[in-house]
């Protein structure tokens, strides 16, 4: 709000004109009644008709003006509020969103933040309002104090009632927003895994989880809504007690001559001023508790501290052929019992290792530690030399590049996927990555070539290809080190050669880290390091080790087992 005071003070200056604008127009229309309609001066009456007409043109062109102005702070203010809670986010380690629900943060940014522009684009209003409380209030004791203070004795309830329908109102509000978090964390999710659900025909079991959830909104709803419909009558009651007293005390002083029509007509209008801003004085409190309380979701997020930061003074990350060491290494997530445990290991530049082991031996977590993904407890990991708690990130994670496991390709095109890294990047080096990471031949073969739609996540293309341009992506960006996570895994094995030839190249002459449990995959690196309970356990050759190590011959046989149950689930 600090960043566009002057734009909202401009929104309340708009505001303060088109009180004044209303609250001027009553005292002309009592004097043109008094003057020229009571007392027959046709002048008077022409005079105070042209200024309640001009007053009303600029009140008109102020409440444009006071409008505009309002939307326009309230829209930089969500969006100057949105880009910083997506750069904070982005920003926030992976341990954070390893435990954040998709959709609740999705709520946050949008719902939330939706909550909060409502807010700032009706400030202006608000304040017009409480200023048109005032000022008809003091003119209607100038008028006639008596009769003001008959006519306004229920304001004091109207406070008492509002101040108590604030404080009920705040925790309905907040546990809509926490339940419609909930709601979209289940459409998120369902949307998201549309394929894993069609797959186990486990429709009926989202709607029934969607069904719950819906629920909670509607109960949570009904409540707020309950808490609104039990201050209603008292806030709409209240001021139209102040009418009858007008009409009813005022209209006897002129019939006893002691009020002008006019000014009764005068004070009518004012009263009449009174209850439009009181009667939405309860939407306003129950506005802004909505808004405090979303403002409260987005300030969580705010808040949170990045675990993964460059210290003071970090230092551009030198040129280097990409040595990796791993210096007694030491790491357990959440601090619980560790998942690598002074692990010492080096890897020189321009070489292959494969990290083998069983699940939960600690092989993606080690690759992991690399670009600072997640920071040692003990130990240090370098590249060419420099400890990477000491360089900038952004050079560390353009020097070190990963193709997961899981593949995420963008919706857009082949080309800006594989460019992802380099959106500035010209058609050769996309077709020259392309092919060096076996995708091109397919990608020729499409209609519309690299200008193609991967659609959401990619899915419209097959697993392989997914998984060919993922690398591609990885390959155009040039990184020193490349850590290809069980790139394979989610690969036909009858087609896991094609990906496997693509692979070779990509990896020639690159220090490349190579986390498979396929022996083909295992066989393309120079090196084979075996991982049991965060330690090294075997070193060698892929023939080596097959050879002299029975735990490894151990892994590699488990991992055949579960390719062949998920192979016989397929078909």
């Amino acid at each position: 709000m600090r960043r566009q005071w002057w734009g909202i003070a401009i929104g309340m200056f708009m505001g303060v004109v088109w009180t004044a604008g209303k609250i001027a127009i009553p005292r002309f229309v009592g004097r043109a009644i008094d003057r020229g309609v009571d007392g027959g001066d046709g002048r008077s009456l022409r005079i105070n008709t042209i200024l309640i007409l001009g007053i009303g043109l600029a009140s008109a062109v102020c409440a444009g003006a006071r409008r505009y102005n309002a939307f326009r702070e309230a829209r930089v203010i969500e969006a100057n509020l949105r880009n910083r809670l997506f750069a904070h986010l982005q920003g926030l380690h992976f341990g954070f969103h390893d435990r954040a629900h998709t959709g609740d943060l999705m709520s946050r940014a949008n719902t939330d933040l939706q909550s909060i522009e409502i807010l700032f684009s009706s400030l202006p209003m608000s304040f017009a309002n409480v200023m048109s409380l005032v000022g008809a209030t003091v003119i209607m004791f100038l008028l006639n104090w008596q009769l003001a203070a008959l006519s306004l004795v229920s304001l004091p309830l109207v406070n008492v009632v509002a101040k108590h329908f604030s404080k009920v109102l705040h925790p309905q509000v907040l546990g809509i927003q926490q339940e419609s978090a909930q709601l979209a964390t289940v459409v998120e999710e369902a949307v998201s895994g549309v394929r894993v659900v069609k797959g186990f025909g486990a429709e009926t079991v989202l709607a029934a989880r969607l069904a719950v959830e819906a629920e909670d909104v509607y109960e949570a709803s009904i409540g707020a809504a309950r808490v609104r419909a039990s201050h209603a009558p008292a806030l709409e009651l209240l001021p139209n007690l102040g009418l009858v007293t007008v009409l009813f005390v005022g209209g006897h002083q002129v019939l006893d001559g002691r009020m002008s029509l006019g000014d009764l007509v005068a004070f009518n209008v004012y009263l009449v001023l009174l209850i439009g801003p009181l009667r939405m004085l309860g939407d306003m409190l129950a506005q802004f508790q909505r808004a405090v309380a979303a403002a409260g979701r987005v300030h969580e997020i705010l808040v949170s501290d990045p675990e993964i930061t460059e210290p003071h003074g970090a230092r551009p990350l030198a040129a280097g052929a990409g040595e990796v060491r791993f210096e007694g290494v030491r790491f357990g997530y959440h601090d619980r019992q560790p998942v690598i445990d002074g692990l010492d290991l080096t890897i020189e530049a321009g070489t292959s290792v494969a990290l083998v082991g069983s699940t939960g031996s600690g092989k993606t977590t080690l690759a992991r530690l690399l670009p600072r993904f997640y920071d040692v407890s003990a130990g240090r990991v370098l590249i060419d030399g420099h400890d990477v708690s000491t360089v900038r990130l952004q050079d560390l994670r353009r020097a070190v590049a990963t193709v997961f496991e899981e593949t995420f390709l963008f919706s857009d095109t082949i080309a800006a996927n594989i460019a992802f890294a380099d959106p500035d990047a010209g058609e050769d080096a996309i077709e020259r990555a392309a092919r060096q990471a076996g995708a091109a031949e397919f990608i020729d073969t499409l209609p519309d070539g690299y200008a193609t739609m991967t659609g959401e996540r990619g899915f419209s293309l097959s697993g392989g290809q997914r998984q060919r341009i993922a690398i591609a992506r990885a390959v155009l960006a040039d990184p020193r080190v490349l850590i290809l996570d069980d790139a394979t895994s989610a690969v036909d094995p009858t087609k896991e050669h094609e990906i496997r030839d693509s692979l070779g190249e990509v990896m020639r002459g690159r220090t490349t880290i190579v986390i498979a449990h396929r022996p083909a995959t295992i066989a393309l690196a120079d090196r084979v390091v075996l991982l049991d309970q965060g330690r090294i356990v075997a070193d060698g050759t892929h023939d080596s080790l097959l050879a002299t190590s029975e735990r490894y011959r151990e892994v590699l046989a488990a991992a055949a087992r579960r390719d062949e149950e998920l192979q016989a689930e397929a078909t």
